[in-house]
C-alpha cells in the first residue's frame, strides 16, 4: 500500500493506519526519511477517504535508533540550517498532524527516536523500550524541548545532561507519560486505542485535534475560553446532538461522514 520507500503503511481497519518506520536495522533516519515522514503526516487524508487516527511504530527490533550517524559526520554549519529544517518539519508534521497519532514504542527510542515519540499526541511503549537522549554523546543538540511534552524538567535534564537511557518502566516511574504494556501486546494496545478514537465523530476528532494543539501553549483562561468556541460551534453540528442522544439512549451513536471540520473549527 506504501508508496513510500522508507515508511510501510497499513489499513487496521475502522480508519485506523499503522505507519512503520523501516530503515535497516534500527530505522535511523537521514534527510530522505525526514521528507517522506513530513510528506506522509502533513497529509494524511492521502492514504484514504476516512483517516480517523494513526499508529507510529517501527519495523524490526527498535523504534528508531535515532539520525543517520554517517550523513550527521558530514554536517557544517553551511549544510546544517537546510537539514535541521528538514528535521523540524518532520517533527511538527506529526504534532500537527490533522489527525490524533499514537506513538508504539518498542526497543530503542533514543535522540530522533524519542523526539519522533514525543511528537505523537501520546505514546504506548512496550516494557522493552529504552527512550534516552545521547545528543552530547555524539556532539549534537536537540530533543530536550520534545521530551519535556513527555517528561518533568528534572528527568528531561538528566536524560539529556547524562546521556543514560530508561526503561519504559523506570522512564514512567520518574514520571514520564508513557502507557506501558507487555512486548506482544504493544501493536494490540496502540490499535485498540487508535480504534476507540476512531469510534467518536469523525469530525469533532479533527476539530479537537487542532483545538488540543492550540491551547497546548495557552493559559488556564485563554485556552478554556477557545475550547468553549469550539464547543460553541461544534454544538450546531449534527454530531455533537447524536453522541448526546447515543448516550442518553445507551445505544451506538450513528456519525454523519467527515465534513468540513474547518468551519467547526473556526477557521
Amino acid at each position: 500500500m506504501s508508496a513510500y520507500q522508507y515508511l510501510n503503511v497499513a489499513s487496521l481497519g475502522d480508519g485506523v493506519f499503522n505507519v512503520e518506520l523501516a530503515r535497516g536495522s534500527a530505522n535511523a533516519v537521514d534527510r530522505a526519511m525526514y521528507m517522506e515522514i513530513r510528506n506522509l503526516f502533513g497529509n494524511v487524508d492521502q492514504l484514504g477517504g476516512d483517516v480517523r487516527a494513526i499508529v507510529l511504530s517501527g519495523k524490526g527490533r527498535h523504534f528508531c535508533g535515532g539520525n543517520d550517524l554517517d550523513e550527521f559526520a558530514t554536517m557544517t554549519p553551511d549544510n546544517a540550517v537546510e537539514r535541521m529544517w528538514r528535521v523540524r518539519e518532520a517533527f511538527f508534521a506529526i504534532s500537527g498532524c490533522s489527525v490524533p497519532v499514537v506513538g508504539a514504542v518498542h526497543g530503542a527510542a533514543l535522540g530522533t527516536g524519542l523526539a519522533l515519540a514525543a511528537s505523537c499526541d501520546f505514546v504506548v511503549a512496550a516494557k522493552s523500550a529504552r527512550f534516552g537522549l545521547p545528543e552530547l554523546t555524539v556532539g549534537v543538540m536537540g530533543g530536550a524541548r520534545h521530551l519535556a511534552r513527555m517528561a518533568p524538567q528534572p528527568l528531561v535534564r538528566r536524560m539529556y545532561f547524562t546521556g543514560q537511557p530508561e526503561t519504559a518502566e523506570a522512564f514512567a516511574a520518574a514520571g514520564g507519560s508513557v502507557f506501558v504494556c507487555d512486548d506482544d501486546q504493544l501493536m494490540v494496545e496502540a490499535a485498540r486505542l487508535a480504534k476507540r478514537i476512531a469510534s467518536y465523530s469523525p469530525t469533532a476528532v479533527r476539530v479537537s485535534k487542532r483545538v488540543l494543539d492550540r491551547v497546548e501553549w495557552m493559559n488556564l483562561t485563554e485556552g478554556y475560553e477557545f475550547e468553549q468556541g469550539a464547543t460553541v460551534r461544534m454544538s450546531g453540528h449534527p454530531d455533537s446532538k447524536e453522541a448526546l442522544a447515543a448516550f442518553k439512549e445507551k445505544r451506538d451513536p450513528a456519525y454523519q461522514p467527515r465534513n468540513d471540520d474547518r468551519h467547526w473549527f473556526g477557521v
